[in-house]
């Protein structure tokens, strides 16, 4: 009797080519949901930092009664750079104690005999460091160039070059106007001016945000409330976009003079990201060729986070977030707006110190309107910012802090 020999049972080559295809199906479907879920943990990641910056805030006031000067420092300007911080130094300074960074705040506010490759400056014949530390842009204080983990978003990646000031993905809020703002009528030396427009008194007008440079805000001074009140929105760090001021992108005074819609004719249509290189008219920047895109790495949004100068520390509640900014010139003037990595909109930190989502489609007012300090022709301008309501719509009201406006429509918390 013959015994029947059992067939091996194998995958056919048709067979092995479906499940290959079903695993590719699989896999294309689940990469979706696997970086969607990774960006929401840095979402959130992001969102719990900006709530420990805010209880620093709160402790800090609780500690000073005021919070922390933008563009602060020590009056103390020689015109030497190693020796003087220019009184440019960030709110985010004098945070650090409040923000379990006691060790750098020891290294910044004592003087301080160490270069940045570890030997000191005595030996090399230099100075030593001053307590408070030299110009926020020194390449050779190792404090500037260390990076506080709690000020970068981790849906950031971009990386100082080496030997760089480290970057910040938080920002001061200035407010709804521009003019005058890097210096609040003060000067390198801490003394109020009178001149003008660039005075003290002047420039009280428009220094509509919490942050005023060179000054010490109080809660009390928040009328609008603090759950009304933006204190500091994100940023991304300069990805030489025009959402990043990467660029010059207004000549002269046009920053001032000209509404926000003025800029929007100059995007180009193809990557509005960008300015159309060919546009040479109606105020944009006079370099060739346009734009003037920043060629030093150190220059930038977010990319020193111990400079207190708007390019680096401070943005406007004007254009809508992730929307573009103008920018007059290198680190002084221009209206910066909020922006980040995550899909849709960016983190802001309240005055109470709860974070809030607000979205790119935030209602935004009026755009033609002129920034307050300068003359729109119906009694809004240089004479008129100082407790009028914002033209910025409720984006605008929220970030004035004593604008008298009624906040109506419920964030997203």
């Amino acid at each position: 009797m013959r015994r029947s020999t059992p067939r091996r049972e194998g995958f056919t080559l048709v067979e092995l080519l479906v499940v290959i295809a079903i695993i590719g199906i699989l896999v294309g479907l689940l990469l979706p949901a696997v970086q969607a879920a990774r960006e929401a943990a840095r979402r959130m990641s992001c969102s719990n930092n900006f709530k420990q910056i805010g209880l620093a805030l709160h402790n800090y006031h609780s500690a000073y009664k005021n919070l922390p000067m933008n563009a602060g420092g020590t009056k103390d300007c020689t015109g030497n750079g190693d020796l003087s911080n220019y009184f440019w130094l960030s709110w985010t300074v004098g945070s650090l104690p409040f923000m379990e960074q006691q060790g750098l705040w020891e290294q910044i506010s004592n003087p301080l005999d160490l270069k940045r490759d570890g030997t000191t400056r005595t030996s090399a014949g230099q100075p030593i460091f001053p307590p408070m530390g030299p110009n926020p842009w020194h390449e050779d204080y190792q404090p500037w160039l260390t990076q506080v983990p709690m000020y970068r978003c981790p849906s950031d990646g971009t990386e100082p070059t080496f030997n760089r000031v480290a970057f910040t993905n938080y920002s001061a809020c200035a407010g709804d106007a521009i003019f005058e703002q890097a210096h609040g009528g003060f000067d390198d030396q801490g003394r109020s001016q009178t001149d003008g427009s660039w005075g003290e008194e002047a420039t009280a007008r428009w220094a509509r945000g919490v942050f005023r440079a060179r000054h010490f805000t109080k809660f009390r001074d928040i009328t609008d409330g603090l759950s009304n009140t933006i204190m500091c929105g994100e940023n991304i760090v300069n990805d030489n976009t025009l959402r990043a001021a990467g660029t010059e992108m207004a000549a002269d005074n046009a920053v001032w003079d000209l509404p926000p819609s003025n800029w929007k004719q100059y995007l180009d249509p193809e990557r509005p990201s960008y300015i159309n290189t060919n546009t040479s008219t109606g105020g944009l920047s006079t370099c060739d060729p346009k734009p003037c895109y920043e060629s030093n790495p150190n220059h930038g949004r977010g990319r020193r986070w111990s400079d207190g100068r708007p390019e680096f520390s401070t943005f406007q509640t004007i254009t809508p977030p992730n929307s573009y900014n103008i920018q007059r010139w290198h680190g002084r003037s221009g209206a910066y707006c909020a922006s980040s990595f995550h899909q849709g909109g960016a983190h802001i930190l309240m005055g109470d110190g709860a974070v809030t989502f607000i979205t790119d489609s935030i209602e935004s007012g009026d755009q033609n309107h002129v920034p307050y300090g300068r003359d729109n022709g119906d009694g809004r301008g240089t004479n008129g910012g100082a407790g009028r309501e914002s033209p910025y719509g409720l984006w605008g009201a929220l970030g004035t802090k004593a604008s008298k406006e009624t906040i109506e429509e419920a964030l997203n918390q």
